[in-house]
């Protein structure tokens, strides 16, 4: 599978990211096709190499027309859902630009939809973004992760003033990310460079095991006393097999019992009250066979006291429109809103475990070296219990005391 890290040696901009994708093997022809597809005139890409403090980066500067720098996100959402963009190119840019409206109305108290963007709605801000979306699609990257974040301290000066380093939106983007001591004076990480890590991003710490296949360099504009620069490594990762949490996690529960992943997942509701409860089973097989995390219903009652259904489907931002499609092919709704969230998901593992009763395969995860849940896989238990004509929880306490009973005992507690 292919994984791209950001290595943050000295942090990261939109401009930042474009180039180290672009140095890292990906075509600019290739990339200004498809951002023709924005259908977004007055502009046009140009990249160049340079040296930063003896390192050899890629720079890349948006020259725009662009008189109308403020737009709104609704617009900014209109011009991305109506080009011809990949879907999973689409499903990325607009998490990253949802999660920016969310911050910018959350510091502002004020609703989403009457966030107007005004640095970050300028065609340049446009283009890094969904270029970054384009670039990773071109590399048939997967998945991203990133490593901490290096502190700078300065001002920078906005619409809204002056304002402290690291910016208010920033610092909301990546709160629940590791930070590591740099110091360095002036912005180094943008809005635009966090919102992108913290939508893309899985996890944020040290490189996961890969076999490297290219590595690239982005520059960023200003000198610095170190190399102002972004490394993207790219590769194929090793070892890494499917498990219940994304479909991704288990080769990282071996490898690393210590870690929890803090991902971006989609969630889509409709409300339906007029629909045959029969189609609801067909409808779940459909949304989990197309990739869907979790789907569940609930009771309500709309308008007229209709008694309805609330269905919620969770599942990873590249696969909204595929599930969307979904349905609406297999239910009566007219209308879908969807959300993007952050979620932990604790790193597990499958065990198999034996008992009077034959194997049992048990699911145990772990947070910070500690097994915190250990449960036994409903299917092995009912065939267990099926073949030996006993009680299904018989099964089960079988099962999860002979995983305890394998495991090494605790360290005593000392008297004090």
């Amino acid at each position: 599978m292919k994984v791209a890290y950001f290595d943050l040696f000295c942090g990261i901009s939109g401009d930042m990211a474009l180039g180290a994708l672009i140095d890292a093997g990906v075509e600019v022809e290739a990339l200004k096709s498809q951002l023709a597809k924005l259908r977004l005139q007055g502009w046009k890409l140009e990249t160049e190499k340079v040296v930063k403090r003896g390192v050899s980066a890629t720079s890349v500067s948006i020259i725009a027309n662009d008189t109308h720098t403020e737009r709104g996100i609704d617009q900014i959402r209109q011009i991305i859902e109506s080009s011809d963009l990949p879907n999973g190119v689409k499903s990325n840019s607009l998490a990253v630009f949802s999660r920016l409206a969310e911050v910018e109305a959350k510091i502002h108290s004020v609703p989403v939809e009457r966030i107007h963007f005004h640095e970050l709605g300028a065609i340049d801000t446009i283009i890094d973004i969904v270029g970054t979306c384009i670039c990773l699609d071109l590399l048939q990257v997967r998945h991203v992760y990133a490593s901490a974040i290096p502190t700078f301290h300065g001002s920078v000066k906005t619409r809204h003033g002056q304002l402290p380093l690291p910016a208010p939106a920033t610092l909301e983007l990546l709160k629940n990310a590791p930070w590591r001591e740099l110091g360095i004076e002036g912005e180094i990480v943008t809005p635009t460079g966090a919102a992108i890590l913290a939508v893309l991003a899985k996890s944020f710490g040290p490189m996961p095991a890969m076999m490297i296949t290219s590595v690239g360099w982005g520059a960023g504009k200003m000198d610095l006393d170190v190399p102002n620069v972004l490394r993207v490594i790219i590769g194929d990762e090793v070892g890494r097999e499917s498990s219940d949490c994304n479909a991704e996690y288990r080769h990282r529960a071996q490898e690393q019992p210590n870690s929890s992943e803090l991902e971006t997942v989609a969630v889509l509701e409709t409300n339906i009250d007029d629909m045959s409860p029969q189609v609801y089973e067909l409808l779940m097989d459909r949304l989990f066979a197309e990739g869907a995390l979790d789907v569940y219903l609930v009771p309500i009652h709309m308008k007229k006291n209709r008694p309805a259904v609330l269905v919620s489907v969770i599942c990873s931002p590249e696969s909204v429109d595929r599930l969307s499609d979904v349905l609406f092919e297999e239910t009566s709704t007219i209308g879908i809103r969807v959300d993007y969230r952050k979620r932990f998901c604790l790193a597990r593992e499958l065990l198999t475990v034996d008992t009077p009763f034959g194997p049992v395969k048990m699911k145990v995860a772990r947070k910070a070296g500690r097994i915190v849940n250990a449960q036994p896989e409903y299917d092995d238990c009912r065939s267990a219990a099926t073949r030996h004509d006993v009680p299904l929880k018989m099964v089960q306490n079988a099962a999860i005391a002979a995983f305890y009973a394998s495991q090494p005992p605790l360290p005593p507690v000392c008297d004090r």
